[in-house]
């Protein structure tokens, strides 16, 4: 049996996850995208990232993507053109109604 009190080993990231992000998609951009969150390739700017996933999900996504408000980790991005950073978490925000 192992020491459980024994310094964790470092390792090498996994290679599935290193470069990569995290894309989830709330209300009318979760029914055009057809899921609620996926992967993407991290390092390219958010329209870099916008113009991938319209591509891959259509003219129904695309149409919310040009309205919608952005958040990375939680922030407001006001940069679209700055590098995604590994391990972000991009939600897709479409214009809600209600008040």
């Amino acid at each position: 049996m192992s020491d459980l009190r024994r310094p964790p080993v470092d390792r090498p990231a996994d290679q599935a996850t290193v470069g990569t992000l995290t894309v989830r998609y709330f209300a009318g951009a979760r029914a055009a995208a057809g899921r609620p969150e996926e992967p993407a390739s991290a390092g390219r700017s958010l329209d870099e990232l916008l113009t991938e996933l319209a591509d891959r999900h259509g003219e129904q996504l695309a149409t919310v993507l040009r309205v919608a408000s952005f958040l990375v980790d939680g922030v407001t991005c006001h940069d679209r053109r700055a590098p995604l950073p590994a391990g972000a978490t991009i939600d897709v925000l479409p214009p809600f109604a209600g008040g």
